[in-house]
This record gives C-alpha cells, structure tokens and sequence, in this order.
C-alpha cells in the first residue's frame, strides 16, 4: 500500500477545516431560510429541511416590508454617489498633488473611523433639525455616506498612489486640463477600487440602523433595518414572517456581493503593489 505524500494530506485536512468553517459560518443563514420555509411551523417544532416549503412568509414580508426594501436601495445607492464623488477628487489630491499635511489628513482620515455612531447622530440631529433635513431622503443620504467616506478615500488614495504621474502629464501636454485628465484618466484606471469603495458604502448604507433611528422621528422615511426593527415587535411569535424579512432584506446585498467579488478583489489588492 502507496503512503499518501505529506503535501497531499495537509491539503486535504485544509480543504476538510475550511468546509467546516465554512458550515458553520453559513449554518445561520440556512437556518433562517429554513424557517422562512415552513410556514405554519413554531420555532421548536421547526425540522432540520423544509419538506413541505411555501413561499407565504415571503409573500406577508414583501407586503409589509417592500416599501422599506425600495427606501434603502434608495438611500443605498444615492449614499454611494454622494460618497464617490467627495471621495474620488480627496484621494487623488492626496496622491497625486502633493498636498503639505498629507499624511496627516489621511491619518485623520482614519481616526474618524473610530468615534462611535450615536456620537455622530446626536450631533447630526441638531444640526439637521436646523436645515430641515430631518426625515428626508437627502438627509439620510448625506448621513450614510458619511459611514463609507473614510474608507473610500483611504482605499481609493492607496491605490492612485501607484498610478504614475507621467500618464497624466502625458495628457495634460496633450492639452487636458487636470480636471480632464483626473476624469479621463485617472477615474477609469481607478475602477476597481471605485467599485470597491462604493460596494463597501452601499454595504455601509444598507445595514445602518443608528442614522435611521435618530434622523427619522416619523414613518415618511423608513429604511428595511428600521422596519425590521418594528417589525419583530409586533411578530415576535411569527417567526417564519421574520425570518422572510431577514432573508428578503439580504438578497440585495448578496447579490451585490456575487457580481462585484472579482472587483473587489482587484480593488483591495490593486495599491498594494506598485
């Protein structure tokens, strides 16, 4: 009998820990589809597959959640282009223009990252109630892309750094002002890590419970974290119905995730290297 090499072993105990890893990451996500699943059924009596599936929970969450799920694509997306465009032209000021201080700038950049949200919301709130932005679809807006704006000009700063000046002094000799070479340029040899940076916002956007809650004091703007919120108070013995919600208000993020991994990739590695 042939002794397996050591190589070959070690790669299948890898493979073996990470599906099992990978199970256990999962197991949650399967379980509440699960109970998404079986309507009809209490948690305790619930099985470990779905035999008789029905699609009834799904159907009572888009009823009751569907505006919401539009309200946050809304937000989400606009919370993106907002942030996009602050984020492009800091970044590559801070790359590419040589700016005194910045160093500095990025590091504080960072630090922002680290104040709590409810900080940010209190403040916030006062100073929308004066602009009257305080239940409105911008005010929220310009609050979630707030929540991805220092990651993106970090991460787009990272990777414009890389990008070599002659190619825009190339197009600037050739009779592109900077803003045109920055936008001809610059912008399209930065996709990957644009798409990054605004998949990581949308995700940012989308997920945000605190802005929602303290920005909003009437149900005219209501994002799906806010009504799930609301919504497993009053279903908190239905929980097929809220299981539905859950698995509804993942579905966009998911499916976001699925087209733009091969970016994102590209995009967190891409300044890496130079």
């Amino acid at each position: 009998m042939i002794a397996m090499p050591a190589r070959t072993l070690r790669r299948g105990s890898n493979t073996v820990i990470a599906l099992v890893v990978l199970a256990i990451l999962l197991f949650p996500l399967y379980w509440m589809l699960n109970i998404a699943l079986q309507p009809g059924e209490s948690l305790a009596s619930t099985s470990w597959f779905p035999t008789s599936p029905g699609w009834s929970n799904f159907e009572r969450a888009l009823d009751s959640q569907g505006g919401s799920l539009v309200t946050s694509l809304v937000v989400a997306l606009g919370a993106v282009v907002v942030c996009l465009a602050m984020a492009a032209p800091a970044a590559y000021g801070l790359a590419q223009l040589g700016l005194r201080g910045g160093r500095s700038i990025v590091f504080g950049t960072l630090i922002t990252q680290m104040v709590p949200g409810i900080v940010i919301a209190n403040a916030l709130y006062s100073a929308y109630v004066d602009l009257h932005l305080v239940n409105s679809l911008p005010g929220l807006i310009l609050a979630d892309a707030s929540l991805g704006l220092p990651f993106s000009i970090v991460l787009l700063r990272a990777f414009m750094v890389s990008i070599p000046k002659e190619i825009v002094e190339a197009a600037m000799v050739d009779g592109a002002n900077r803003f045109t070479a920055f936008v001809r340029i610059v912008l399209p040899i930065s996709r990957n890590s644009l798409i990054t940076a605004g998949l990581f916002t949308f995700l940012f956007a989308w997920s945000d419970f605190m802005f929602a809650l303290t920005l909003n004091t009437t149900d005219d703007v209501k994002p799906i974290t806010l009504s799930m919120y609301e919504y497993i108070g009053a279903h908190v013995s239905d929980w097929g119905a809220v299981m539905a919600t859950a698995v509804v208000s993942a579905v966009p993020a998911a499916i976001l995730l699925i087209l733009a991994q091969k970016y994102v990739a590209a995009g967190i590695t891409g300044g890496s290297v130079k």
